[in-house]
């Protein structure tokens, strides 16, 4: 039995013409020989009847901020409509199928409501449905507790519950449909000549989830990656070859930067230690930070400063701590980081200094710069973000 998993995401099954198009993925894997799991989204985007932020808006703000488990179970009931309809569809096309929760489908979790973690996956049942010639068909973004409360798996989780099924049986791959053709050298809102990238590795593209593009979920590709479980990233609504992700990438493409993403609401933070050298709170600036639940990124110390960025949603909170601690800093707002990802500028020496020249002949200032084996990064002003992306990939991503 070869085991296929396909997800769909919430615009792949918004409607009955697009519910057909679905229909015709999984058809095209039974004709080829493969047993299909479908995993699905909840239908549609904010808005949309049943879709998971037009179901949380049916609550108060502050029952669902402190009652997590029942926002959970509100916002698995997106998932489960799917599902049903799904099925439903692909009955009408003689295809037998059986709508399940994902604790049906062997997702175990802990409690931690809103963002559970996977305990454990007990495949036994789908591995019963598949045997007796049907196809499952999972809510995704959901698991079940130890003790039978329904969780979920953090936003975008579908890709995740994809990736945790193909894992627990051995897939001979994991799809992941969504309205666009795969992952590309950029936004191609941004960019309008952004190239389909066909083939990357696990650690590039989990760089490019993790940095800004949101095609797919990152813990999806650490979980496929532990498996060697290889990933494709296609488009419902056409045949489009789309991007395969696995461990080696593509070994023809010579380009040192694949691609070029881009993080906005981004505020960058300035600490001075000649002005705050004798508050006894500043060494400790950082843990102090973290320990509020204040993310920071871009970070570089030196004797004379710090610097680092936070998320603008995050400011409010980050000027009160500063003042309780009569601590002085300065700050640029409205900025955007922007990483440029490859595998191959590792060692490769005058990387960082082309993109710096690159942006320098647009007249496009560099706040502050961080680097790691595979992604650089650059932060600029927010109305200056398109122009710099455009500028870089132009010089850095013709597409081979």
């Amino acid at each position: 039995m070869k085991v296929i998993v396909q997800k769909f995401g919430g615009t792949s099954v918004s409607s009955k013409e697009r519910r057909a198009l679905v229909i015709e993925k999984v058809l095209s894997a039974i004709k080829d020989g493969f047993s299909p799991v479908v995993v699905v989204s909840a239908m549609g985007r904010k808005g949309d009847p049943y879709a998971t932020d037009t179901l949380l808006s049916l609550i108060d703000i502050d029952f669902k901020n402190h009652n997590l488990q029942a926002s959970d179970l509100l916002m698995g009931c997106g998932e489960i409509i799917s599902t049903v309809i799904m099925s439903n569809d692909l009955n009408k096309k003689s295809i037998d199928a059986v709508p399940l929760l994902g604790g049906q489908a062997g997702i175990i979790t802990d409690n931690e409501f809103n963002n559970a973690s996977v305990l454990r996956v007990d495949a036994n049942n789908l591995i019963k449905i598949l045997k007796s010639g049907k196809i499952p068909v999972v809510a995704g973004f959901q698991g079940l507790s130890e003790d039978g409360f329904l969780t979920t798996l953090g936003r975008g989780g579908s890709d995740v519950t994809a990736s945790l099924l193909g894992s627990a049986l051995n897939a001979e791959r994991v799809e992941i449909y969504t309205d666009v053709d795969g992952i590309m050298t950029a936004d191609p809102r941004v960019v309008k000549d952004a190239a389909l990238i066909e083939e990357i590795s696990y650690t590039e593209v989990f760089q490019f989830a993790d940095q800004g593009a949101k095609v797919i979920h990152p813990r999806a590709v650490e979980i496929a990656a532990r498996a060697n479980i290889p990933l494709v990233v296609k488009n419902t609504l056409n045949n489009c070859v789309g991007t395969l992700i696995n461990n080696i990438g593509n070994t023809n493409n010579t380009n040192v930067i694949d691609g070029i993403t881009q993080i906005d609401n981004r505020t960058q933070i300035k600490f001075s230690t000649k002005v705050n050298k004798d508050n006894i709170n500043y060494p400790d600036i950082l843990d102090i930070l973290a320990e509020n639940n204040i993310s920071i990124d871009l970070i570089n110390v030196f004797p004379e400063e710090n610097i680092f960025t936070i998320d603008k949603k995050d400011f409010k909170k980050f000027d009160a701590i500063s003042k309780s601690l009569n601590l002085n800093y300065t700050y640029e707002e409205d900025c955007s980081k922007i990483s440029l990802i490859g595998s191959r500028m590792a060692g490769k020496p005058g990387v960082m200094a082309k993109i710096i020249k690159i942006l320098r002949n647009e007249k496009i200032n560099v706040l502050q710069t961080a680097d790691s084996h595979e992604t650089i990064w650059c932060l600029v002003k927010t109305n200056l973000a398109s122009s710099a992306i455009n500028a870089l990939h132009s010089e850095l991503c013709s597409c081979k």
